[in-house]
């Protein structure tokens, strides 16, 4: 026999244990007594005899006496006496060692046997390998030698009913031998990115500069011209990282935040409990729950099913629905959709041993793919990066001409050429100097601040717009959803509460109430428990509803339980499921066969819209139980009771009930007698109030100029109701003015005539998928940016079809989210409002910062120009800046704090602005129009003129008129062209009259303004050396900011000019010229 090793050395030494406890203290303390009586008694006196023999001695008769003294004597008797002690105890302890010691070998010997560790066999029927190949392969074969799907579950040992034991030792042995669900996603590529923004135009244009400055620093001034140089590199890697940072925030972000989207809840039974977890949980053995919509989270086989179809073609790429059943296919791959029906699955493989585990493995998240507006900026940048190198080429020939031609003198007043005198070697070096030109010109031209500013307003919108329920998966989703035109949403759930309740219950043509069930007469009750407990999706275990995500569906079975005394469990044990027809929006009905164990009949079942089970009918039973016929006159009563509960906003549901004859259950088929000649039951009414602000919220949609259309499932009274109340119509509206269509009439319109009304129409009824995408397309035809909400799986090609998809957070299937671009966390309509002003209040951010790069790039491009080609001396290595003089030149850490930091900061203050409520008082942003507006042209022209003008006068005239020598002077320059940038933020700010609107609070905003203040009055007072910059007096910076802050009051009078509306470049005809292309959607 087999023992594990702990249970042996229990029973071996148990009883030898015992009789040691028992004689071991004994023994230690006979010994001590012994030893201690023994010193006490007999210890002093060999001692001192001892010591007596050896001091006493006598050498050649002569004896010596002691030389210890008496104290000495007794220090040496104790320890001789404490010695003696410890040697008795080493004694004992050996002693009794050696007889444990022979104890233990004798009773040892007496055994005979072997000790081994045995960890229980798990699973040693089955592996992993082979329940890959047995799903992957479809292999029947293979599945009948493991005794079909009951072998399976008896190798897996787990049980159909129960589940797993799903505790933590059974949990953590599974994962031991199937792993979990879990897949090894890429590493991020962190230095990619890095690569990545190396590659830009605009970085390699900065490296050429840095080299070129680098190499003519060394040349003309030796290892002290590395600074201009170095400047400009520290400058590239300072981008770089910023770019790079930028990059990879977001991507972070949205990794982390997309945990929520991939974290599907999967519903399974645990040790006989019905419970929801994380699909990473999910663990081989597992039994789970499936329905319409949702995703087949692991490779397994169907226990059971009613109707199942699946789409494998996220897998196969075929589009066409598989049927999976228990006799012909009973196999489901991970990642494939449920499209119809429900069933229970075996879990077979997970993570990494399934084939989607293994392609989202090997997908990358990581996409380099720019937003419209990115790449839009991105060619703006480069288009003014050319104008730079152009006007930089023009310089470079106007200097090269000046300098041979004899009109550029060095710093002694002499001709820099002589022909036929200057050395080959002073012309290189004057062309050095001279080429330092145009490199700052072509640098300063460039605004690299654009592309960082939309990276920077996207990351941080994208976030903001997660705290107000928004889960941004598609990037450029964030500008589109600004130049929405129309929003399509759903009712149930997106305008309204998805919280319903039966308020209404009519039998036949009499008003019972919400709960009478002590009036219906008993048969009657039966028939109703059988169509609202069995007629159902809910998959119950006993009185258990939060398992629902269907709200009527919940609602029905909720009332049934509550108000009409539904016992559950007796139903499922006393009727057979035969047959079940699952709910679609196409003939807006349920259905189910089942049979009564007690007397074998056969009942159907129907359920769904009052004027689709009302056409099936042929009787209405009353609360007596009597049935009758429905005639003319009893079929209008019984529309006229359905139209009422429909104008009161309230979803009706009818229930119809049929007995099988034998002739009819014994012909085998179900489909025809399923919907023929059946028998009225009840009507119920159930009312899903509409949410708090969705009112408002539709107002205010309205007025930024965006049409909101309801398209519902709803009949056209209901649907009507609700649009009233929330505000999409109007409540004196006549409903047959075309603002309230049925599906199928907007169907049956010809295609001109569906374009002509598709503005018209508000409310679309009894609506399916088809019509929901029929309207997106005409919309479109028309130039509509069209934002459409989804949450079925049938609304995926819809969501793909529009502008912006819209996927519910809460009741959305996974394929709707997958094929979304933003995710509404709580279904709220008034969370969708907040995505709209977020999307417009993002254009609106970058429209603002470009008006602000653009002025400081075309000012600091012209300067340069003009001051360039006025120069009287040989530039030298140190014109590397945005406004470079002639004769004195300040250093290239100026224009780097120019272009750097203040057009950073500056980003920083402009692109994180939470849009203000007046924007939703705008029209919606236009995509046909340019991007540079008439009135961002007049701001930039009136705003780079000003300057333009004041630092040229500074440039030509400033020593005269301040009284400063060259360089104080060029620190003037620097000063106040900064100072400009700092009051033109505030005029940046609002496209209106009023640029301090709303400011005060502007935490953030305030701390820009203030960091780029003091880092300039550091780089001027305290960096004078490295920034060449000389210290100025408190009269001088009065003057700086009194120049600078003159732009205040012409950006207001500015705004009191009109403008056309008409594009200016219209005007010269520039149709051809790509800038047109560039700036324009």
């Amino acid at each position: 026999m087999f023992f594990s090793t702990k249970y042996l050395k229990l029973s071996q030494n148990s009883s030898y244990k015992l009789d040691l406890a028992k004689f071991k203290p004994l023994c230690v303390i006979l010994v001590l007594a012994s030893a201690s009586i023994t010193l006490y008694l007999y210890g002093p006196f060999l001692l001192s005899k001892t010591m007596s023999g050896v001091l006493q001695v006598s050498f050649d008769g002569v004896e010596l006496v002691p030389i210890f003294s008496k104290a000495q004597k007794k220090w040496r008797m104790a320890y001789a006496t404490l010695y003696s002690t410890r040697a008795f105890l080493s004694l004992a302890k050996e002693t009794v060692a050696k007889k444990r010691s022979e104890f233990l070998h004798k009773f040892l010997r007496s055994a005979s046997y072997t000790v081994v560790d045995v960890e229980p066999d798990h699973f040693s029927s089955i592996n992993q390998s082979s329940l890959t190949e047995l799903i992957e392969e479809k292999n029947f074969d293979q599945l009948s030698r493991f005794g079909g799907v009951e072998g399976v579950i008896s190798a897996l040992e787990t049980n159909a009913e129960n589940g797993i034991r799903g505790d933590v030792e059974d949990i953590a042995c599974r994962h031991k031998a199937f792993g979990s669900n879990l897949y090894q996603k890429p590493p991020e590529k962190t230095f990619h990115v890095v690569l990545e923004a190396f590659k830009d135009p605009i970085i390699l244009i900065l490296l050429l500069c840095a080299a070129l400055s680098l190499g003519f620093g060394i040349k003309k001034q030796g290892l002290k011209g590395w600074s201009d140089g170095g400047s400009i590199l520290v400058a590239v890697f300072l981008v770089t990282a910023v770019s790079a940072l930028s990059n990879l925030w977001p991507k972070r972000q949205f990794k982390k935040l997309s945990k929520a989207s991939d974290n599907i809840q999967v519903d399974v039974v645990r040790n006989r409990q019905r419970q929801h977890i994380s699909i990473f949980n999910l663990v081989v053995g597992d039994v789970v729950y499936l329905k319409i919509g949702d995703q087949v989270p692991a490779n397994g086989l169907i226990i059971d099913e009613h109707s199942l179809q699946v789409n494998e073609s996220s897998m196969t790429g075929d589009s066409d629905l598989v049927e999976v059943n228990c006799s012909n296919n009973p196999f489901l791959l991970s990642g494939t959709k449920v499209a119809d029906g429900y069933a229970r699955m075996l879990v077979t493989s997970v993570g990494m041993n399934t084939a989607w585990g293994k392609m989202m493995s090997s997908m990358s998240c990581d996409s380099n793919e720019k937003t419209p507006l990115q790449a839009k900026l991105n060619k703006l940048t480069l288009f003014i990066a050319k104008v730079g190198l152009v006007i930089a080429f023009l310089v470079l020939v106007v200097l090269l001409v000046r300098y041979f031609t004899g009109n550029i003198y060095d710093s002694d007043g002499n001709r820099a050429f002589i022909g036929g005198k200057t050395t080959i070697r002073d012309v290189f070096n004057a062309v050095v100097g001279i080429l330092a030109t145009p490199v700052a010109i072509a640098s300063a031209a460039i605004p690299e601040g654009l592309l960082l500013a939309v990276t920077i307003t996207l990351a941080y919108s994208t976030k903001r717009m997660l705290d107000d329920q928004a889960l941004v998966r598609d990037l450029s989703a964030c500008e589109a959803i600004g130049s929405a035109t129309v929003i399509c949403t759903n009712k149930r759930g997106t305008l309204t509460l998805n919280r319903m309740k039966v308020t209404d219950f009519w039998l036949g043509q009499k008003y019972i109430g919400g709960s009478a069930s002590s009036l219906i007469a008993p048969n009657i009750l039966e028939l109703l428990h059988q169509g609202v407990g069995l007629n159902t999706n809910q998959a119950p275990s006993g009185s258990s509803f939060e398992l629902s995500e269907n709200q009527a569906e919940k609602a029905i079975y909720n009332w049934g339980v509550q108000e009409m005394g539904m016992d559950i469990e007796e139903l499922k044990e006393n009727h057979t499921i035969i047959h079940v027809e699952d709910f679609n929006t196409e003939k807006q009905r349920s259905g189910v066969l089942i049979q009564k164990k007690t007397d074998n009949t056969i009942h159907v079942h129907q359920k769904g819209a009052p004027e689709m089970i009302l056409a099936m009918c042929s009787h209405y039973s009353e609360d007596t139980g009597i049935i009758k016929v429905i005639g003319n006159g009893a079929r209008a009563k019984l529309e006229q009771i359905i139209q009422g509960m429909a104008a009161n906003g309230l979803q009706c549901i009818a229930f119809a009930h049929k007995k099988m004859s034998e002739e009819d259950n014994d012909d085998g088929e179900h489909q025809p007698k399923l919907e023929q000649c059946l028998t009225l039951l009840a009507l119920v009414g159930l009312k899903d109030p509409c949410r708090p602000g969705v009112r408002t919220a539709v107002i205010d949609c309205q007025l930024a100029g965006v049409n909101v259309k309801m398209i519902t499932g709803d009949d056209v009274s209901s649907a009507r109701a609700i649009a009233i109340e929330c505000g999409i119509i109007d409540s004196n509206q006549d409903i047959t003015a075309g603002e309230v269509v049925e599906g199928v009439e907007f169907q049956n319109y010809a295609y001109e005539e569906r374009i002509e009304k598709a503005d018209k129409i508000r409310v679309i009824a009894r609506a399916s998928t088809f019509d929901k995408l029929l309207m997106v397309r005409c919309l479109k035809q028309k130039g509509h940016v069209v934002a459409v909400t989804g949450d079925s799986i049938g609304d995926a090609m819809v969501l793909r079809e529009a502008n912006i998809g819209l996927s519910l957070g809460i009741q959305g299937t996974d394929m709707a989210k997958e094929n979304s671009n933003i995710v509404i966390l709580d279904d709220n309509f008034v969370s969708i409002v907040r995505v709209l002003r977020w999307g417009r209040g993002i254009y609106n951010n970058i429209q603002m910062f470009t008006q602000f790069q653009l002025t400081v790039s075309i000012a600091s491009l012209l300067i340069d120009f003009v001051t360039a080609i006025s120069a009287g001396e040989p530039p030298t290595i140190d014109i590397v800046a945005a406004i470079s003089a002639g004769e004195v030149p300040y250093a290239t850490l100026q224009l780097l704090w120019v272009k750097l930091i203040v057009g950073t900061l500056a980003a920083l203050a402009l692109t994180i602005e939470k849009p203000y409520n007046e924007i939703m008082q705008q029209p919606p942003v236009d995509q046909t129009k340019p991007f540079i507006t008439n009135i961002m042209w007049r701001n930039i022209m009136t705003q780079a003129l000003y300057q333009i003008t004041v630092l040229l006068i500074i440039q030509f005239k400033g020593e005269s008129i301040f009284n400063v020598n060259a360089r104080v002077k060029d620190t003037l320059i620097f000063n106040i062209f900064v100072l400009c940038q700092v009051f033109m933020i505030f005029n940046a700010r609002k496209f209106e009259k009023n640029a301090f609107k709303k400011i005060r609070r502007k935490k953030l905003f305030w701390g820009v303004i203030g960091t780029i203040i003091v880092l300039q009055g550091v780089m001027v007072e305290l960096l004078k050396r490295f920034a060449n910059t000389e210290r100025l007096g408190w009269g001088q910076w009065g003057a700086c900011f009194g120049i600078a802050a003159v732009s205040w009051p012409i950006g207001w009078l500015v705004k009191c000019i009109p403008v056309p509306e008409k594009p200016f470049f219209t005007y010269l005809k520039w149709q051809n010229l790509n800038y047109r292309r560039m700036i324009s959607y």
